[in-house]
């Protein structure tokens, strides 16, 4: 693939993921205005958190991480690749099916393994019931997962950055549904969840159809290729394991603080925006790029292709980070201010949102890296990483709790993604020339992050210029809008006077966007 074409990828994922975030925005939005950060918002969030973890268990964060590799090699190898995407397919609804049958028998037990503090409250049934309505939403979103591999392997990158789409959607149209009809808003959510999955599993299906690509049934087999796949993806599926125990330790924590589980869960929402954008497209369209050179024996491509997608995630991802930090407050007042959500609300999300950016360089730098591992079939150094990063995790997080109370879990996420950069960056050492930093990239960086830190030094100056006009109804969107495009406007600026990027090339950019 050649750089112009990898970063149109990048484009082409990143902008459709933009439009998916911007929709569960207004989802969030809704959610905050109708139920603020109570009972049932809270109970619906650690639902729809269930089959989510589970899917990063077995589709997003591990099985595909191996699949697509193979998947791609067999391809640029002109081996049997479709009847190895049947099997997998199919291995793969069998188990999940068996699956969601035991979650959703074992409810009450993965609710208190998630958000104990809700023992003994209203919370635990909701949450219990609603779970058992989401939960089938694992099997669906991990087959799409699954077909999406096969389609990002096969360079078509539109339809599955066109997918997530539909769930944000659904869920948005359901709630309108429910406030005009009188419905249970917490019941049609975890209802919708699982609809959204049908539906996108239904899309991507008849995406691959067109293309000419058959999966027709056959009873689940565990043939030479799918041991292999087992093989490769176990470290893989028990890093993701270790990467969803962080995230059940910061959900503890925050259950036993009322109001916390949606104060940190909208927060994610911002800070997952940009890493979204970003951090997803290129791990989706670098890792077959990458496993297609590497079977080439293309060193000096594959050195291109890691270096182009660092550069390109830090240059998105090092402002994005300063901003959501600086104007924390004011951009959860204007987003979520409003019904149920109260000033206070807006306060300890701020907090959270704050520690959470100060963390979302090192959430996107993992998906530049860990391509470089997953591209040479290597899953088991990835899980030893992950591993040693939930020891800090945990360690952050619950011995911070009586100095920064449920912060903590965002400060312990934090402080664990950096070591996990760390460790992945130290690993990559002895991978030869395609794990190796360029010229270009060495005199890119320190400017990218000048111009990040003068553009959040611009943004404190208008804070406090603005002064309370920035959090007052009737005021604080147009204030927000105003400093944001000043900041875009420094950071630019600032970027084309230090040498960062030349005006000619972000002129260029902006065309291949177009």
């Amino acid at each position: 693939m050649k750089p112009i074409r990898l970063v149109r990828g990048f484009l082409t994922v990143g902008l459709w993921t933009l439009l998916s975030r911007a929709v569960g925005f207004i989802r969030d939005v809704m959610i905050a205005n109708y139920l603020g950060s109570g009972p049932v918002a809270e109970a619906f969030l650690i639902a729809q958190s269930l089959p989510n973890m589970f899917r990063r268990f077995f589709a997003e964060g591990a099985l595909n991480m191996a699949f697509v590799p193979m998947f791609a090699k067999k391809l640029e190898g002109h081996e049997d690749a479709e009847v190895f995407a049947r099997d997998a397919y199919w291995g793969m609804a069998g188990l999940l099916t068996v699956f969601s049958i035991i979650g959703h028998f074992a409810m009450p037990l993965l609710v208190l393994a998630m958000a104990s503090g809700f023992a003994g409250d209203e919370r635990f049934a909701l949450t219990v019931v609603l779970g058992q309505i989401a939960f089938p939403y694992i099997l669906f979103i991990s087959l799409t997962a699954l077909l999406s591999g096969v389609l990002n392997a096969m360079g078509r990158f539109l339809a599955t950055a066109v997918v997530p789409v539909v769930m944000n959607v659904f869920l948005v149209l359901s709630m309108f549904g429910a406030v005009w009809f009188d419905w249970d808003i917490g019941q049609t959510l975890a209802w919708s969840v699982t609809a959204s999955g049908v539906l996108q599993l239904l899309f991507i299906w008849a995406v691959l159809r067109h293309t000419g690509f058959r999966i027709p049934f056959r009873w689940p087999t565990l043939t030479p290729d799918l041991r292999r796949l087992a093989f490769i993806a176990a470290p893989a599926v028990l890093a993701g394991g270790v990467v969803q125990i962080n995230l059940i330790v910061g959900r503890q924590v925050a259950s036993f603080t009322e109001g916390a589980v949606a104060w940190l869960s909208y927060a994610d929402r911002l800070y997952q925006l940009p890493l979204g954008v970003v951090g997803i497209a290129i791990g989706v369209v670098l890792l077959p790029d990458l496993s297609r050179r590497l079977r080439a024996k293309d060193e000096a491509g594959g050195r291109e292709s890691f270096n182009r997608g660092a550069e390109f995630a830090l240059f998105l991802t090092l402002p994005a980070a300063v901003a959501l930090a600086v104007i924390a407050l004011p951009i959860i007042t204007v987003l979520f201010e409003r019904g149920a959500f109260t000033a206070a609300d807006s306060q300890n999300t701020a907090w959270a949102l704050a520690f959470y950016a100060l963390g979302l360089p090192a959430f996107v730098l993992h998906k530049v890296l860990q391509p470089l591992y997953y591209a040479r079939e290597d899953t088991r150094r990835p899980f030893v990483f992950a591993a040693f990063s939930m020891l800090v995790n945990i360690a952050a997080a619950i011995g911070l709790v009586p100095v920064i109370g449920f912060l903590a879990a965002a400060a312990g996420t934090t402080i664990s993604s950096w070591v996990m950069v760390g460790q992945l960056w130290r690993g990559t050492k002895a991978m030869g020339e395609a794990a190796r930093l360029d010229a270009r990239f060495r005199h890119r960086v320190p400017r990218i992050i000048a111009a990040s830190l003068i553009m959040g030094l611009a943004l404190w100056g208008l804070m406090w210029g603005f002064g309370d006009a920035m959090l007052l109804p009737g005021h604080r969107t147009a204030v927000l809008g105003v400093t944001v495009l000043i900041g875009m406007m420094v950071y630019f600026g600032s970027i084309i006077l230090t040498g960062g990027m030349s005006l000619t090339e972000l002129r260029a950019a902006v065309r291949r966007q177009r």
